[in-house]
């Protein structure tokens, strides 16, 4: 278990007036997951999702594999 806490950015995809997430990518290495918040609600819920799983949807992001 770490003691180290999130450190909370918004990815440059989020630009979008205000509807954005913000992801922490600094605990991957330490606990295998990136935690992704509400940057409105920045004292809400938190998913965490897997790190290879991040990864693997912001490659998709940035291919286009989910433009329609």
């Amino acid at each position: 278990m770490t003691s180290e806490s999130p450190q909370w950015f918004t990815p440059s995809f989020s630009e979008n007036g205000g509807q954005c997430v913000e992801v922490a990518t600094n605990l991957h290495t330490t606990t295998g997951t990136v935690p992704v918040r509400d940057s409105k609600n920045s004292t809400g819920p938190v998913l965490t999702v897997p790190a290879a799983a991040f990864s693997g949807f912001v490659n998709g992001l940035t291919s286009g594999a989910f433009d329609s």
